[in-house]
């Protein structure tokens, strides 16, 4: 028996952009609905790094980039939110760690150094020696610099658990979600999902590279999407110590970027992307890509015994709007086709831009809090499992 609910806004996808609209959208007092097909931040959310940068690491050409200064102010954002006195209170994250790093096996070219010198940057960057160095860059054997960066690194579950907590359970486990009469503008959207139909003023699909097939069920034919794979690698060892940082290379993109994180069994595991994971590292089969990584720590971390560690591989896609030549959005994008919008946060750093978007577009249709009623019992779908404890049984 179908099961009727109505609501002011239908948020279709449970990554950080739908988690992140849907507890702002409540706080704000709007009824709400998250709609998710599989679990919570399964897809892009729970495989980032955590990092929530201020695109410092797009400044490596030795120029300031649209997109280093569109996401610049995105880490005081959360890190208000994390302090309990921002937009969100997120307090009960897990912060990883509170800085990323920068770090150069060998010296920095001299333009380079310079540009970190300089007043645009200088408030972005410190270089730290000794103690302050990364834990596993505390070593005789370490010859390079390191620059600490104002920029954390978060735990994804927790945040998601967080989320989810703040928008009071309104999410919704549907695996078939689909218009029932035609999306037409100045008129309310019934949308049949599963056993439930609801009955809405505003639907925003944010379900990443999902939202390439909800585009084909609402019968829309943009924006266009574009995905960008990655071939991330992890390393789960005992032998591990903790580093969160981008190791620099001779082109404009970090060689490797690392994060770590911790195992259901305890043991840490190096999460690893960058430039590693990006072309080339996606055109490697497993076997090669594991071994190009062995490589590579051999010769920047040589003092770290990684004999006995697993090794895994992740393919992820990055779903965003379509750019020319398949390049990076600078921001977080959403496309207004009222009473649908459709959008992508680009970054998981961008969410809460995302949802200053979303929130805008509504305001500016004159769609108002209408009361939050309590939500039927719903099918609430499960948070999504780490890569490492997945993949390292």
């Amino acid at each position: 028996m179908s099961q009727q609910i109505s609501t002011d806004v239908v948020i279709v996808g449970g990554g950080i952009a739908g988690l992140w609209l849907n507890a702002r959208l409540h706080q704000l007092g709007y009824s709400t609905l998250l709609i998710e097909s599989k679990s919570l931040g399964g897809e892009q959310t729970v495989k980032s790094q955590g990092i929530i940068h201020g695109g410092t690491k797009y400044t490596l050409a030795g120029t300031l980039t649209g997109a280093s200064e569109a996401i610049a102010t995105m880490p005081k954002r959360w890190r208000d939110c994390l302090a309990g006195n921002g937009e969100l209170n997120l307090s009960q994250v897990n912060v990883l760690s509170q800085h990323h790093f920068l770090w150069s096996p060998g010296n920095l070219a001299s333009n380079l150094m310079s540009f970190f010198a300089s007043k645009a940057l200088r408030s972005r960057v410190q270089q730290v020696k000794g103690d302050d160095l990364p834990i596993a860059l505390q070593h005789s054997q370490f010859k390079g610099k390191a620059y600490r960066l104002d920029e954390i690194v978060l735990d994804i579950p927790s945040v998601i658990q967080c989320l989810v907590g703040l928008s009071d359970n309104r999410v919704l486990l549907a695996k078939q979600i689909e218009p029932l009469t035609p999306i037409s503008k100045d008129q309310k959207v019934f949308i049949k999902a599963d056993d439930s139909e609801i009955e809405t003023k505003q639907v925003i699909l944010s379900a990443g590279e999902g939202n390439g097939q909800l585009l084909k069920s609402f019968h829309l034919t943009k924006p266009a999407m574009q995905v960008r794979p990655l071939h991330m690698v992890m390393v789960k060892s005992a032998a591990l110590k903790p580093l969160y940082a981008h190791c620099l290379g001779v082109g404009v993109k970090p060689r490797l970027t690392v994060t770590t994180h911790y195992h259901q069994d305890g043991d840490m595991v190096w999460y690893i992307g960058g430039e590693l994971a990006e072309e080339a590292g996606v055109a490697r089969d497993e076997a090669n890509q594991i071994d190009y990584a062995k490589s590579e720590l051999a010769k920047l971390v040589p003092w770290i015994d990684l004999t006995t560690a697993q090794w895994a591989t992740l393919r992820v896609n990055r779903a965003e709007p379509a750019q020319t030549n398949l390049m990076r959005p600078d921001n977080a994008f959403i496309s207004v086709q009222a009473p649908v919008i459709i959008g992508w946060p680009t970054k998981l750093a961008l969410a809460p831009d995302f949802a200053d978007q979303c929130i805008a577009s509504l305001q500016q249709q004159g769609i108002q809090p209408q009361g939050q009623e309590t939500m039927p019992a719903l099918p609430i779908p499960p948070a999504a499992n780490t890569m490492w404890n997945e993949l390292f049984k």
